[in-house]
């Protein structure tokens, strides 16, 4: 008798259709088990990214630098460190490029047919030749920029006569001209040219140096004096100024007077003089000296006062103080052509104002930008 058949077929259909839904099961388990995974480590890597800055790489071939402020403190003295007005900007590399600021301040003071100081203008009101040429002033100010001094104190043994009051008059100057932002060193001149009191901003300080210098004696080394004076402002910003008292005669400096001009164009220091000891009489050697004087005065935009009376002397430092006190700032930009090294030629006109006198500088130097 034949068996009954089974039907294995039906088993194996369950079979497979079993093991078809472990699998899918399977996936579905790896499937959530990679999404968990995911979404615990995405906070952790946002978390660890969130604190930094995307940094930009700068673009191919800049020759940006980084710059460098450096802050400048002031001693305990009083005396304010020098500026040279100069910036270094350096990289890793070796190569170091000083870039040196052209800019040429100009102090000018405008006077009508009166002598009257014009204070009033603007700058539209001015023009500034160089070389004979027109050429655009940047910007202009008053006289709030700060002042670097140095008076020159004759103490040879020319200057005997009224010798207490001139002392009275340069301290009564120091106490009325000097502004907290202002500075000013004294020198002593004679045979030797000595620096007796450094920059200062203590008025009082610059009494008593003047004060302390005891009867005049030796010769006069003015011309030296001058250099030296105009040396020592210069790594110093802000208007540099001369004020010499003295007879103006020189007797044993080293440099003559052409050498001295020179010096004196190129340091851009206004000389300011308080001729002394022409009271009476001058003869043919003061003469000259005061025409030297006088050319020291015009060539930087100084002036020059020849006091016959202690009256005279004390009017003399306040119309300095004054003057000081009324001058425009004028600023500008030589073109490229003109920073040589050279000396040039300026000129500040009023254009609104035909019959005012301008006192200023009557030439600048520039250096060219200079690779160390």
């Amino acid at each position: 008798m034949e068996k009954p058949r089974t039907d294995s077929g039906g088993g194996e259909l369950i079979d497979a259709r079993d093991s078809s839904r472990s699998s899918i099961r399977r996936a579905q388990l790896l499937s959530a088990l990679i999404i968990a995974c995911a979404l615990f480590i995405t906070p952790l890597v946002t978390h660890s990214q969130s604190g930094r800055q995307k940094e930009t790489a700068p673009p191919a071939n800049s020759n940006t630098r980084p710059r460098t402020t450096t802050r400048s403190t002031t001693p305990p003295d009083n005396t304010q460190k020098p500026k040279d007005g100069k910036e270094d900007t350096a990289d890793d590399s070796s190569d170091v490029v000083r870039v040196t600021s052209n800019l040429v301040a100009v102090p000018a003071t405008v006077v009508d047919s009166q002598g009257i100081a014009v204070t009033n203008l603007k700058l539209e009101d001015f023009e500034l030749r160089v070389d004979g040429q027109p050429n655009t002033i940047s910007e202009i100010s008053r006289a709030d920029t700060p002042v670097r001094m140095a008076m020159l104190f004759d103490n040879s043994g020319s200057l005997s006569e009224s010798r207490d009051f001139e002392k009275r008059a340069a301290t009564r100057f120091f106490r009325n001209v000097l502004r907290p932002v202002d500075q000013a060193a004294v020198f002593s001149v004679s045979t030797d040219v000595t620096l007796a009191q450094p920059l200062t901003n203590d008025a009082r300080r610059l009494e008593l140096t003047i004060d302390s210098f005891g009867k005049p004696e030796g010769a006069t080394s003015l011309f030296d004096a001058i250099i030296q004076a105009g040396a020592y402002l210069r790594p110093y910003p802000g208007r540099r100024v001369i004020v010499i008292v003295s007879d103006g005669v020189d007797t044993t400096s080293r440099a003559d007077f052409d050498t001295t001009m020179q010096r004196a164009r190129a340091d851009d220091c206004q000389i300011y003089v308080v001729q002394t000891g022409l009271y009476e009489n001058a003869n043919l050697r003061a003469l000259a000296a005061e025409r030297r004087m006088q050319e020291f005065a015009a060539q930087t935009g100084g002036a020059v006062y020849t006091p016959k009376s202690a009256d005279d002397l004390d009017d003399a430092f306040a119309q300095i103080a004054a003057d000081l006190a009324q001058q425009y700032i004028l600023s500008y930009y030589p073109a490229p052509d003109k920073r040589d090294g050279k000396y040039h030629l300026i000129a500040v006109l009023v254009k609104t104002r035909p019959n005012a006198r301008v006192r200023a500088r009557k030439g600048f130097v520039v250096k060219a930008r200079e690779r160390v």
